[in-house]
């Protein structure tokens, strides 16, 4: 399907849109209400910045939680910069939006799930599905149930 339209491609881009647009209102007003966010990342993507601690601590995703306490959110084209508490230790970091893995507001039950297939996994799956590879998205909504309170 080289010739096709990349469907998943363009969801990822387009919900990666939404979450750099949800943050930049965070960073200019503030969360309102009771929103909040669990974002999870993979911590080995090249341009993912944080301690080192944090890294050995989390060598391949993280869970980060957006709702107390966080300084200095900027948001910028390719990714966000935040400062988030650890023990009391004030910890800076650089999430590329193409390191996000989910991003989820339990408040309104609202969540994202970026996913990545190999294309030889792909198509090993269509020949052994009888479902259209069309229904195989690369994005998909996440189940809430794992962050319900």
């Amino acid at each position: 399907m080289s010739n096709g339209l990349d469907y998943g491609s363009m969801m990822h881009r387009a919900m990666r849109g939404l979450i750099k647009e949800v943050l930049e209102q965070v960073a200019d007003s503030g969360l309102p209400g009771e929103h909040h966010f669990f974002i999870t990342f993979d911590t080995g993507h090249p341009d993912v910045q944080l301690a080192q601690w944090l890294h050995d601590r989390y060598p391949e995703d993280m869970t980060v939680v957006v709702q107390h306490w966080f300084d200095d959110l900027r948001v910028l084209m390719d990714g966000f910069h935040i400062t988030l508490n650890f023990g009391d230790a004030p910890e800076p970091m650089y999430i590329p939006y193409d390191a996000i893995i989910t991003f989820v507001d339990p408040s309104v039950e609202f969540g994202l799930r970026f996913e990545t297939h190999d294309i030889d996994d792909d198509e090993d799956e269509a020949e052994l599905d009888d479902t259209p590879t069309e229904t195989k998205g690369d994005a998909e909504v996440v189940s809430l149930d794992q962050f319900r309170k």
